[in-house]
């Protein structure tokens, strides 16, 4: 899919710098407007990337602890809370039509990169937008114009950002709003985002590996489905998931 570039977002809309320093408080609640919108003046996505080397745990444990620190941002501008509902790593390289990766209605993806020797770029779509355009909701968008069986791609080819900057050299997180939420009168509720990836060159031998997470906003006081003991396994693990319904052949990493 081409995005068409007269409606996409410039990259200096979405994408951030992380110094060595690490994030300040001003900077997160950036992040956190960037993607946690609740009408369509911000991108609903952000690319961060990194100014020194973040290697593979390194990585992670950066994005659990900006979990952290955007549970923090939602508790004292929404009075609700963030849960992980769920963290693993993925050698993803299969090309994909634009999705939504499933989640509760107000829900956003974090997704780190490694460096790999598979390049491949990313197409965000905003079908929230679309949908209100339409004048229907972003569930009703999905139910008679989902782009991952019919022809809805089409309609949202004017509403698609190929995200300028994302690169298989280093490692980088890409925060992606995934909620499927309707457009409230009183301008609270997530307006979410479609994704696509197109894997250029993938190699059974090489590694494209992504950790992904997908983070919720619900009620105070709701469990969270991944534990701390999960969390630290999560940043520490070696273990690399392979095999998939279109990669039946391979064996995950360990």
């Amino acid at each position: 899919m081409q995005a068409n570039r007269k409606t996409s977002w410039n990259v200096t809309d979405y994408v951030r710098i992380v110094p060595s320093a690490g994030l300040t408080n001003q900077d997160v609640d950036d992040v956190y407007q960037l993607v946690c919108r609740t009408d369509f003046s911000s991108p609903g996505f952000c690319l961060l990337n990194f100014l020194g080397d973040a290697w593979s745990e390194m990585l992670r444990q950066f994005m659990v602890s900006l979990k952290r620190r955007l549970q923090a941002v939602h508790q004292s501008r929404r009075r609700l809370d963030l849960v992980f509902l769920s963290a693993a790593r993925f050698d993803q390289q299969t090309t994909t039509k634009l999705h939504r990766d499933g989640g509760p209605d107000e829900c956003f993806l974090m997704l780190g990169y490694e460096p790999s020797e598979v390049r491949s770029e990313v197409i965000l779509a905003d079908y929230s937008r679309c949908a209100r355009d339409m004048q229907i909701t972003p569930s009703e968008f999905l139910e008679q114009h989902n782009p991952m069986f019919g022809p809805g791609a089409e309609l949202l080819r004017p509403y698609a950002t190929r995200v300028e900057g994302f690169s298989n050299d280093a490692a980088q997180v890409l925060l992606i709003n995934n909620s499927v939420a309707a457009l409230s009168e009183d301008r609270t509720t997530w307006q979410g985002l479609l994704h696509t990836a197109t894997v250029h060159n993938p190699c059974d031998d090489k590694r494209r590996v992504v950790n992904s997470m997908m983070v919720a906003s619900v009620l105070p006081g709701t469990a969270e489905p991944v534990s701390p003991v999960e969390q630290d396994k999560f940043i520490t693990t070696t273990i690399v998931r392979r095999r998939g319904y279109d990669r039946q052949h391979l064996t995950d990493d360990q």
